[in-house]
């Protein structure tokens, strides 16, 4: 992994040139993130170090330093984990065999996926079942697609391009069309459309796979990038939708596009007015970090264009074993911690900023 500096790290001077930053919203933490943030650090709190995780807990530097530094250890292979440690799957999703191998390794294991996730997981599942050949459109060694692939792996091919389509065989069963979830609407239609021109009774689901989370921000960007003479997309080189988001501003026409881990990575001089956004496993506080370097002379200014209620609960056996615990607190002194049930009302990005000090 890239070394990634954390915002406290090194004192950085003002990128120059900057008079306003519109910053999009919504921007960042998605729901699936929130949660899969919120368990792994419930899960350090509840063990003694190590905790395991199988592939990185969500796809950014600066989340993964934070954990590594708590005692999380992340590994590619459930083999690596000692019997009997605790471990997470992580929120990208996980083949049934991974699944299967954490359980029988004699740890407590936690499975962060998704619920995004586990409905294409399901749905794979069923068409399978009734017959389908299924077409995955999604990225090549991307952890949600070799995860989601794994569920019925003679019923699906997985495509990216519409010379990938046109290479297809010719399938003489049904065929069903599913979506990596954190794709944009851009690169998902083209694909849609030469799909349909090969198999005109292909068969969609009621509602797009794609992630509202990622349409949202996807959606907040193109209301700002019109007025942006540069482009910030923050998050890490391996986030699928943080691409998608920097892609996205250059396909609107933006000047100067800019991925980043952190604020370290931007330029010295940028022009009057950028525009700042995160991909969906980007903590706020490193925005805030990015704005701060980027000392917009004449401020910020914030364009939302929808509001973000939904809330994805922790997986249920860490409630439970989060319910014994605070039961066992109560008993024993007299009190209890219900912050750490109410997770609804605590912010991944506060939990991460906090993991070294008191439960949050």
């Amino acid at each position: 992994m890239t070394n990634v500096k954390t915002p406290a790290d090194t004192p950085l001077s003002p990128v120059a040139g900057v008079d306003t930053v519109l910053l999009a919203a919504p921007r960042g933490f998605c729901a699936g993130v929130e949660m899969a943030i919120k368990a792994l650090a419930w899960m350090v709190r509840a063990f003694e170090a190590p905790v395991y995780c199988y592939h990185e807990i969500v796809h950014n530097q600066l989340v993964v330093k934070r954990f590594e530094e708590s005692g999380v250890i992340f590994v590619d292979d459930i083999a690596d984990v000692p019997a009997g440690r605790p471990i997470m799957l992580s929120a990208h999703g996980s083949a049934p065999e991974v699944v299967a191998a954490a359980r029988a390794q004699g740890g407590y294991v936690v499975d962060a996926v998704c619920p995004l996730v586990t409905k294409v997981h399901h749905e794979v599942k069923t068409r399978a079942a009734k017959g389908y050949q299924i077409v995955y459109i999604g990225h090549e060694g991307h952890e949600e697609a070799v995860g989601t692939m794994a569920v019925a792996p003679d019923h699906i091919h997985r495509v990216e391009s519409r010379d990938e389509v046109a290479a297809l065989p010719q399938l003489e069963q049904p065929v069903a069309l599913l979506t990596q979830t954190t794709l944009s609407h851009r690169e998902r239609a083209d694909i849609l459309e030469a799909t349909k021109e090969r198999f005109p009774d292909l068969w969609q689901p009621g509602r797009s796979d794609l992630c509202f989370a990622t349409t949202n921000r996807q959606a907040a960007l193109m209301e700002i990038a019109p007025r942006c003479e540069a482009m910030v997309v923050i998050g890490s080189a391996n986030s699928s939708n943080t691409n998608a988001l920097a892609e996205l501003a250059r396909e609107a026409g933006c000047p100067e596009v800019y991925r980043i881990n952190g604020p370290d990575e931007l330029p010295d001089r940028l022009p009057a007015v950028v525009g700042v956004t995160a991909g969906a496993s980007a903590p706020e506080d490193l925005v805030r970090s990015v704005i701060d370097r980027l000392a917009p002379s004449d401020g910020v200014e914030e364009v939302r264009v929808t509001e973000e209620d939904e809330y994805f609960p922790p997986p249920r056996n860490l409630r439970e074993l989060l319910g014994a615990i605070d039961a066992a607190t109560l008993l024993t002194f007299g009190g209890t911690n219900r912050a750490a049930l109410d997770d609804r009302s605590i912010d991944a990005s506060d939990v991460l900023e906090t993991l070294a000090g008191p439960t949050p």
